[in-house]
C-alpha cells in the first residue's frame, strides 16, 4: 500500500534510528555495489541515470546501510520476476522500482539492529588518506575560484576549503586522526549553502527547467516513492544538475579522484 503523501508512516531518520550510518571508507563501495547488483539483476547492462544516482545518495544520506539496499533491490526483483509469470510486464528501467522495497529493508534491519552492540570501526586502509582528501578540497577550491556565478559564496567557500584542506595537511604532518565523517558533513553544510546561493543566483527559467524535469523523470515512480523520499531525490536530482551546469564542483568526499 503506497504511504499518504500527507501523512509518510515515519520520517526517515527517525525509521532507522539505530542503524549504523556505513563507515567513510565504504562510501565509494556503497554506490558501486548498488549499480552492480541493479544490472545484475535486470540482466543487461542499463547505465544509471542522474535520478537514479541521486536516490543512491538520498539512501546514502538517509543512513540506509549497503545490505539493505542490496536487499531490497533482490526483493522487489523477486516480486517482479514472479508476477512476469503470470502476465507480461514492463521492464524495470530504473531504481525507484526497488524504492519501497529498499525501504521495508530497511526497517526490517532497524528492528532487528535494536540492543545490538555496535562494531568498532575499521579505519586501516580506508581509501581516504590525508593527501587525497586535501587534494580534494584543494582542487574544489580552485574550480570556485573560477567560477562567473555566485562569486561571492564561491570564493567564500573556496576560503574555507583551503582551510580545511589545511587542517588536514597538519593533521597528516602529526600523524593525527582525521574525523572523516564530521569533515564529511561539514561539506554537506558548506554544499547545501553554496547550493542555495546558486538557486538565487541562477536565471528563473534554469531553476523552473530542472524542476519539470526532475518532475518527468519522477513520474513514472510516484506510486513508488512516499512524499518525504520523491521530495529529497528530486532535491538531490535539482542540485546535481544545477551544479554541473555551472561546472562547480561537488564536496562530498565520494567525489574524490579515485587516481
Amino acid at each position: 500500500m503506497t504511504p499518504s503523501p500527507t501523512k509518510p508512516p515515519v520520517a526517515i531518520n527517525v525509521l532507522l534510528r539505530g542503524i549504523r550510518i556505513e563507515e567513510v571508507r565504504n562510501y565509494f563501495n556503497y554506490f558501486t555495489e548498488i549499480e552492480d547488483r541493479f544490472q545484475q539483476r535486470r540482466g543487461a547492462i542499463l547505465l544509471l541515470s542522474t535520478l537514479d544516482w541521486a536516490l543512491i545518495e538520498t539512501w546514502r544520506d538517509a543512513g540506509i546501510p549497503l545490505e539493505a539496499a542490496l536487499r531490497g533491490i533482490d526483493a522487489a526483483f523477486d516480486k517482479y520476476e514472479a508476477r512476469q509469470k503470470r502476465a507480461r510486464m514492463q521492464r524495470i528501467n530504473g531504481l525507484a522500482w526497488c524504492a519501497q522495497a529498499v525501504m521495508q529493508a530497511a526497517m526490517e534491519m532497524s528492528e532487528a539492529s535494536v540492543g545490538s552492540a555496535s562494531t568498532p570501526a575499521a579505519t586501516a586502509e580506508s581509501g581516504f588518506e590525508h593527501a587525497r582528501v586535501a587534494a580534494h578540497l584543494t582542487a574544489a577550491a580552485q574550480a570556485l575560484d573560477a567560477a562567473e556565478v555566485a562569486a561571492d559564496a564561491c570564493r567564500t567557500t573556496a576560503a574555507r576549503l583551503r582551510e580545511i584542506a589545511a587542517e588536514v595537511d597538519a593533521a597528516s604532518e602529526k600523524s593525527a586522526h582525521v574525523n572523516l565523517e564530521g569533515l564529511e558533513q561539514s561539506l554537506m553544510v558548506l554544499e547545501d549553502r553554496l547550493y542555495a546561493a546558486l538557486k538565487l543566483a541562477a536565471p528563473e527559467e534554469r531553476v523552473l527547467e530542472l524542476n519539470k524535469h526532475a518532475d518527468r523523470e519522477l513520474a513514472p515512480y510516484r506510486s513508488r516513492m512516499g512524499a518525504v523520499q520523491m521530495r529529497q531525490v528530486k532535491e538531490q536530482f535539482v542540485q546535481k544538475q544545477l551544479l554541473a551546469s555551472y561546472n562547480l564542483p561537488r564536496l562530498s568526499l565520494f567525489y574524490m579522484s579515485q587516481q
